[in-house]
Parts: C-alpha cells; sequence; structure tokens
C-alpha cells in the first residue's frame, strides 16, 4: 500500500464558475470530495492553502518545501494541486531544494471544478498515479497535466486556457500517461538542491525590445535590487544603450542573469557587435541555460540566498 500525501493549495482546480460564468474560489476544495477509490493507494490530503495562483510568493513555495521535508520517511510520494500561472515557478522551486528522494507532482486544471469539459479530476487521478509509481522517484519534481510528465526545470505554460498549455519546449516530456499504464522515455539530470529556511532579496525581470533604451537604470538602483534577469533578444542580445545600463549596474555589484525572449533554443554569447552576447558575457552577464526568465529568477535568487557568490555563483546559474 503506498501512502500519498496530498497538499491542496488552491487554483483553478479547486474553483467553481458562478451564475455569471465567473471563475471564483470555492470555500471547500472540491478535490477533497473527489468520488474515487485507488488500488493499493492511501491518501492523506491537506488543505495547505487556497490561493489563487497569482497570490503565491516564495515564501508559499518555501513552505511547501519544509512541510515535504518534516514528512519525510511517512509517505511515499507528494501530489501538489496548483494553480497554473505560477504552477511551473513552484515546481522549479521545490526541484531546486532538497528533499526526500520520493515523487513530487504538482498538477492542476485549466477548467473549473463544475465547467463543462473540466480536467481536475483526471489531472488529479493522473498525478496520484504517477506518485505512486515506482519508477517516479528520484526523477527531480514532476509536472503532470493533460495525460503527460514533465521536468519541472523546463515545462512551461504556454496557452492561455488549452488544456493542453503545459509543454517542454526543445526537450519533450519525460513520459506519458496510459490508461493502464505509465511511461517513462527520459529522466531528469542531477542538479544542485539547497536547503534553505529563509528566502529574501528583490530580483526582477526586464524584458528587451527593439529600441530599449537606459531608462531602468534610474529605477534600479543598486540599494533597492539584489539581483537582475534580463529576457534579451535573439540568442541573447540587447540594444546598445540598455547593454550600456547592465554593464553600469554590474560594476556596481548587480549580478546579473540572462535568458532569451526567444520560445525554444538556449542563450549564448554568440555576436559581438555593441549589445551583443560576446560584449555581456565579457562585461560579467551570466548565460542561463534552457530556462525562462521567471525559472532564472528563482534560481538566481536560490544561488544569492545560498550564499554563492563569484566564480561559484557564476558557475551555477550558467551550469
Amino acid at each position: 500500500m503506498k501512502k500519498i500525501l496530498v497538499l491542496h493549495t488552491g487554483g483553478t482546480i479547486s474553483m467553481h464558475t458562478d451564475e455569471s460564468g465567473k471563475i471564483v474560489p470555492d470555500k471547500e476544495n472540491p478535490m477533497k470530495n473527489v468520488g474515487f477509490t485507488l488500488d493499493d493507494i492511501q491518501i492523506e490530503s491537506i488543505d495547505f492553502f487556497n490561493l489563487p495562483s497569482p497570490h503565491i510568493k516564495v515564501e508559499h513555495m518555501l513552505l511547501l518545501a519544509q512541510k515535504i521535508r518534516e514528512t519525510a520517511g511517512s509517505y511515499d510520494g507528494v501530489v501538489i494541486t496548483h494553480g497554473t500561472d505560477t504552477l511551473e515557478e513552484t515546481a522549479y522551486f521545490l526541484d531546486t531544494m532538497l528533499l526526500p528522494a520520493i515523487p513530487i507532482v504538482l498538477t492542476g486544471a485549466m477548467r473549473s471544478s463544475n465547467e463543462l469539459g473540466s480536467d481536475g479530476i483526471y489531472n488529479y487521478l493522473s498525478a496520484l498515479r504517477v506518485a505512486s509509481h515506482d519508477k517516479a522517484a528520484d526523477k527531480g519534481v514532476l509536472v503532470v497535466m493533460n495525460d503527460e510528465i514533465h521536468a519541472a526545470k523546463y515545462v512551461t505554460k504556454t496557452h492561455t486556457t488549452n488544456v493542453s498549455t503545459f509543454q517542454t519546449p526543445t526537450h519533450g516530456p519525460l513520459g506519458i500517461i496510459m490508461k493502464d499504464d505509465i511511461l517513462f522515455f527520459k529522466t531528469a539530470e542531477p542538479r544542485v538542491r539547497f536547503r534553505l529556511e529563509t528566502l529574501e532579496g528583490t530580483v526582477p525581470i526586464i524584458k528587451a525590445y527593439a529600441g530599449m533604451g537606459n531608462w531602468f537604470l534610474s529605477s534600479l538602483q543598486p540599494d533597492t535590487i539584489d539581483g537582475l534577469v534580463v529576457e534579451a533578444l535573439g540568442a541573447g542580445n540587447l540594444p546598445p544603450e540598455a547593454a550600456q545600463s547592465i554593464v553600469t549596474l554590474i560594476s556596481q555589484g548587480i549580478p546579473v542573469a540572462l535568458v532569451s525572449r526567444c520560445f525554444n533554443g538556449i542563450a549564448e554569447p554568440v555576436y559581438a557587435y555593441e549589445g551583443g552576447g560576446v560584449k555581456l558575457q565579457e562585461a560579467g552577464v551570466m548565460f542561463v541555460k534552457e530556462l525562462n526568465s521567471q525559472k532564472a529568477r528563482l534560481k538566481l535568487l536560490i544561488a544569492l540566498n545560498a550564499g554563492l557568490k563569484g566564480q561559484e555563483l557564476k558557475e551555477y546559474i550558467e551550469g
């Protein structure tokens, strides 16, 4: 008998559509009253939060990590139901924490509990199946949606409303959920994990665009931020004035990490013109491989709270 801990945090999966067609939170989570039974699975369910996912903060993510650590040895797997807007960030955060090597699965829904074609119950059932599967252990934190299993590091929400919104660009999913079985055909790579008790600091994200100037230099002062993530153009380039502002921030001691605003591919220093990636790297910008900006922000924030500096910080961020 597998014992699975379920931590409900809110989101569309726990909401309903009212008489006017608007989606609103329920006082009682409908997932707690789901009427199915699973052979060989014992579920312990906790309403940990009841928050729309835009209300989730890193403090909530940290509490989830602490709860999972506290229960080490008591459960064979963990399922977290979560709103989809920030689900990938919570999943990535947990994947970067030092947690028990049991299956940890996040799931959610794109349609509320009483909408036509609601996907919440099915995704919840799928997550429970994955969390209780022997081969799901020690693969990192997983995201289960729409019959697919994704690695927390790479998965992202790609559509505002479609039930197949969660996709893994470049790599594809780690596995699929079949009618009677679960098939894994990839394994998430090992990565550095941290144990943090607190998480502090401000790391904003700025997105590059044509004609971008140096306006943000006056807004982002060294005494107001602890780091910066830049969502750059193409392979990792910036307009010249914006690039100069980044160089100034680095000279003032602010660590700057860079990702591409492109949906696919990897940011790398290729171009050597003014504002190009080669020049930015020479100035100290750290190029993040295969993460989007919201995950790169968490990576930098976690690294700073873990005390990484200098070359050690660069190697971790670029690793």
